[in-house]
This record gives structure tokens, C-alpha cells and sequence, in this order.
């Protein structure tokens, strides 16, 4: 019953930013806040339907990124996968911990640098990730096809527009000056 009602709020979501993107495409005024909001809103109900994907197979959210990070990525070091999964460089080392300790990683030392050790899969955590990413990318594609192509088309190219001009949008600064940007 959770699974249908994750569901649930996530279509009822993705209904509501569509009909953002429908109405912005009649000129209507949305403001920032209430396109934040619905972000913020979807952003919560997708991230928790993640959880529980991941969840299954045993796993928390951390570990599997870590995982899927060398997966698509091959050997890296902590800072490494910390920089792609967007965890500190703690959290990252524990998660690395927890994943040597069920024997799904192992690390090396490097001959560039003997400070850092490199984090490789072991074919038993090769096996377990492929498996995890196959059902995950399953789930997230049920999940999304509550959106056609264009609209997943659409939908990735303003968040991407949107994401890129936070980036780069100095912290101090008024963003409005952003405006009209690609």
C-alpha cells in the first residue's frame, strides 16, 4: 500500500508541474516560491520512493550510490565517488567502511599516490550492483512514465537550465541578472 501511494504522490506531482509547464506556456505568472515549492515537493516524494527501491535489496541510499558510482565509473578514490554522489568526504569513508565489511569493495593502494587508496568493486559487489541498478532503473522508469518522451525531454532540459544557473550564480549576488541564459 505505501509503494501505491509514493505513487501516487509522485503522479499527482508530476500533474502539477505540468500544469505549471502548461500554464507558463500561456504567459501565466508562476513565481519563483511556488515553483520552488513544487520542486521541493517532488524532490521529497521521488527521493523517498528511491529509498524504499534501494531498501529492498538491503542497501542504504549511500552505499548504493557509492556502489553505482564505480560501477558506471570503474575504480575511484573516496573524494572521488564523495564528489559524484555529492556526500562529504565522512560519510563517504563510513559508507566505503560498510561496503568492505560485506566484502562488496576493496581498496588499493595507488602508485600515483601513496596517501590514497583506490576503491574497487570485488565481483561479488559487481554482481550485487548490477542487480540493485537493473531493478532500480525499472522502478524509476514506472515511476517516470507517468511523463511521454517530450515531456521527459522538457522536463530535463529546464532543470538542467535551472541547476546550471544556480551553480553558477554567485552566492551573494541578486540572480535575476541570470534571466534569458542557456
Amino acid at each position: 500500500m505505501a509503494r501505491w501511494s509514493i505513487y501516487l504522490d509522485i503522479k499527482n506531482l508530476f500533474v502539477e508541474i505540468y500544469h505549471l509547464l502548461v500554464c507558463m506556456t500561456e504567459e501565466t505568472q508562476v513565481s519563483a516560491a511556488k515553483l520552488w515549492l513544487i520542486f521541493a515537493k517532488a524532490h521529497r516524494a521521488l527521493s523517498a520512493h528511491v529509498e524504499e527501491s534501494v531498501a529492498r535489496h538491503g542497501l542504504c541510499l549511500s552505499d548504493f550510490m557509492a556502489l553505482e558510482a564505480l560501477l558506471h565509473k570503474g575504480p575511484l578514490t573516496v573524494g572521488e565517488i564523495g564528489a559524484r554522489v555529492l556526500l562529504a568526504s565522512g560519510s563517504m569513508t563510513a559508507a566505503v567502511d560498510r561496503l568492505e565489511k560485506l566484502g562488496l569493495v576493496r581498496r588499493e593502494l595507488t602508485e600515483k599516490d601513496r596517501r590514497a587508496r583506490v576503491i574497487h568493486l570485488t565481483p561479488r559487489g559487481k554482481r550485487l550492483v548490477e542487480k540493485i541498478f537493473e531493478a532500480h532503473a525499472r522502478d524509476l522508469e514506472d515511476l517516470m512514465g507517468v511523463l511521454n518522451s517530450a515531456e521527459r525531454g522538457e522536463l530535463y532540459t529546464l532543470l538542467k537550465k535551472v541547476g546550471l544557473a544556480a551553480a553558477a550564480a554567485p552566492k551573494h549576488l541578486d540572480v535575476s541578472s541570470m534571466k534569458g541564459r542557456k
